[in-house]
């Protein structure tokens, strides 16, 4: 009877040290899941932190091409080229290949047929990274930084801009900026963005790339990040290549 009760006490036992060690095993387990719970939110903002970082690379390498190119032309490439009827052709990141380390991709354009006539379907298939943001996964050879374009900006349609001519100051008067994917073009696109799209950007804050708000290249070759709830009449500024505006603090 006593080998009996001590082979069911040891029996007790054993089964008393399993359940304990089950008991660990799931406390582990608790811990780990909770510790990747608390790391996931940090390391998504570190991979964004990332991204930003990149897409702000991206746009300083565009604006010192800008300058590069009026090194060499004494002028700012226009918006796009245009053919006789006045139909636009190329775009300005067409015009900048040469300063962006795509000479070669540059001499297989054909600049007097339109961007996306056969003879450029080469080019048009070739995907440029220096014209992508990493925090957007556009279709192949799409790019969200656009030129801002109109009357009184710096890259006109048509016009070529000297430095000289920016009245306004190159650290107060916006080249390219950064638009929510739904505006994105072609690289070698022609189209590029307004004030009008400009203005409707706080409308669209919630499909932008990057919280809060969007990338802006200066004429100056600065970066800035513009907050999406920019003052309306400091947008307006900044667009203004010459119109002795106050652009104040931002």
């Amino acid at each position: 009877m006593s080998a009996l009760r001590s082979h069911r006490y040891n029996g007790f036992k054993h089964r008393e040290r399993s359940g304990n060690a089950w008991v660990t095993v799931l406390v582990v387990l608790g811990i780990l899941v909770l510790l990747v719970v608390l790391f996931m939110p940090a390391t998504r903002n570190a991979r964004e932190a990332a991204r930003r970082s990149q897409c702000k690379n991206n746009l300083k390498q565009i604006g010192l091409a800008l300058h590069n190119y009026h090194d060499v032309y004494k002028e700012f490439p226009p918006a796009y080229t245009v053919d006789e009827h006045g139909k636009p052709l190329h775009s300005w990141r067409t015009l900048i290949l040469p300063f962006i380390d795509q000479q070669m991709l540059y001499q297989r354009i054909d600049l007097s047929k339109p961007w996306d006539d056969p003879a450029n379907a080469e080019a048009f298939k070739t995907v440029l990274p220096v014209y992508q943001c990493p925090s957007v996964k556009p279709e192949p050879g799409m790019t969200t930084y656009l030129a801002v374009t109109g009357d009184n900006t710096c890259l006109r349609p048509a016009r070529s801009l000297k430095q000289v001519e920016v009245t306004d100051g190159t650290d107060k008067t916006l080249a390219v900026v950064e638009v929510n994917p739904k505006h994105a073009v072609h690289w070698m696109s022609p189209n590029n963005a307004d004030l009008a799209l400009l203005l409707g950007l706080s409308a669209e804050k919630d499909s932008l790339q990057h919280t809060g708000g969007y990338h802006v290249l200066l004429f100056d070759g600065s970066v800035r990040f513009l907050n999406i709830n920019l003052q309306e009449s400091i947008l307006r500024a900044l667009v203004s290549a010459s119109g002795n505006d106050e652009v104040g603090e931002y």
